[in-house]
């Protein structure tokens, strides 16, 4: 008597659009079937209607075949998700990186996907090779069916615990290469941006009258770059158009900066002009000073205290002259717009004023301290033994005795200026040789308290 037969329990559902691999297509075209037509059809008749059942062991054969092709079937359909998910893996890190670790993940997909098409194989000709819906099924079959569906089911579960391993050991690759992807869209946009932000400071500096042909030519040899970006990292590959973008970036941003700058250049080297003019014309007033005052210099003193200076008015003209030339260029450089040129000649005019006020002021520095040492050595004198007496404390500092390396430059400052105090006895006394005697003494004396205050301080830690 015919018997209903119970719905089998819902099996994991088949994406319907999946291809299958190579050579798993080929399997599925060889039978006649499509992958889910093959994993689906028997499903389609199980459920409703009457059969007829050929005894209970027969029937419990079949049941237990049916439960090991409903557990292969999902055993299928997981290792294929995780196939597909770790192919979006690969391909993510293959698009950023082409180092040799990056080459040795897709040489391993590929051998995994072999080790795939083999365990689907079996799992196909698992399927095909028994038709459990047969109403006269024999029990040695269904058994036979059982074992071998089991058996690809288990080896489809040993392939996807190797594709889980595989894609354990993918994590600092694809960390890498997703952060580089999450970094892409910015950086391409910030270097959109940064272009045109370059490109409107320009108009804006050329609005007011500038013409900024330099800059104008280097925002121009950026275009090309900005063509490569727009093609995309799927020509140009992602760590190049990383790079592209930045690079892209930086540079409009400095074109930018240096527009939005041109008005307050163009205005600070017109200051600078009229300042070092005056400052030109101001120093040629000064430099017609010397002369008087070498005139009293040689009246009143032996010639070694103003010998050195015999040659500044001539120096002073040359260099004021030679200034006022570059002031001309850096006018003109100026009118033409040319910034880098008008600056350089500024600061070469600035150069020459300021050897040009040192010189001049030397020699009237030089008369003035000559007329204080004149009027009070003793000034002089005492300065310079204070600082002697000073290092000579500190020498002594904790100690019985003065170490060696302390007391020799102590004592020979001691009799240099001795020496130089004894030169003032004379007739014509050298002057300007005891200034510079005591000013010696002093620096010598004070390389020798640095050292004995460094060597301290560094013992104290």
């Amino acid at each position: 008597m015919p018997r209903t037969r119970r719905a089998p329990s819902p099996r994991p559902p088949v994406p319907r659009a999946r291809r299958a691999p190579g050579p798993l297509r080929d399997t599925l075209a060889l039978v006649g079937l499509p992958l889910v037509a093959a994993l689906t059809l028997p499903a389609a008749f199980a459920g409703g209607g009457t059969r007829r059942w050929f005894g209970g062991r027969a029937e419990n054969q079949r049941a237990e075949a049916q439960a090991a092709k409903d557990a292969a079937a999902a055993a299928f359909y997981e290792l294929d998700t995780a196939q597909r998910d770790l192919r979006i893996s690969v391909e993510t890190i293959t698009a950023v990186d082409s180092s040799p670790a990056a080459r040795r993940v897709v040489s391993d997909f590929e051998a995994l996907g072999r080790r795939i098409d083999e365990a689907s194989h079996r799992y196909i000709d698992a399927v095909d090779a028994h038709d459990l819906d047969r109403d006269d099924l024999e029990a040695s079959a269904a058994s036979q069916a059982r074992a071998r569906l089991t058996a690809a089911k288990e080896e489809l579960e040993r392939v996807k615990r190797e594709l889980d391993r595989f894609a354990d050991g993918l994590g600092p690759l694809l960390g890498t290469a997703e952060t580089q992807l999450a970094r892409l869209a910015p950086s391409v946009e910030r270097a959109r941006q940064a272009l045109l932000a370059a490109s409107d400071a320009l108009d804006t500096a050329r609005g007011s009258g500038l013409s900024a042909d330099d800059l104008a030519a280097r925002l121009a040899t950026l275009s090309p770059e900005l063509t490569r970006l727009n093609q995309g990292a799927g020509q140009h590959g992602v760590p190049a158009t990383l790079e592209r973008a930045e690079r892209v970036t930086r540079e409009a941003e400095a074109v930018r900066v240096e527009a939005e700058r041109l008005p307050e250049r163009a205005a600070e080297i017109d200051r600078r002009l009229v300042s070092l003019r005056t400052r030109a014309q101001a120093l040629t007033t000064r430099s017609g000073q010397v002369e008087p005052i070498l005139s009293e210099l040689r009246r009143r003193f032996t010639v070694a205290c103003w010998e050195d200076l015999q040659n500044v008015p001539e120096i002073a003209a040359e260099n004021v002259g030679q200034a006022e030339s570059r002031l001309a260029e850096a006018r003109a450089a100026r009118e033409q717009q040319r910034w880098a040129d008008a600056t350089a000649l500024l600061s070469t005019a600035r150069a020459l004023l300021n050897t040009t006020d040192e010189a001049v002021s030397a020699a009237g520095d030089r008369l003035r301290r000559l007329n204080a040492v004149q009027k009070d050595p003793e000034q002089e004198i005492e300065r310079t033994r204070f600082a002697i007496r000073d290092a000579q404390r500190l020498a002594m500092a904790g100690r019985n005795t003065p170490d060696p390396r302390d007391a020799r430059p102590l004592d020979d400052a001691v009799a240099r200026l001795e020496r130089a105090v004894a030169d003032l006895e004379g007739r014509h006394p050298d002057y300007w040789h005891f200034l510079t005697e005591t000013e010696t003494v002093r620096a010598a004396v004070g390389e020798v308290v640095a050292r004995i205050r460094e060597e301290r301080g560094g013992g104290a830690h």
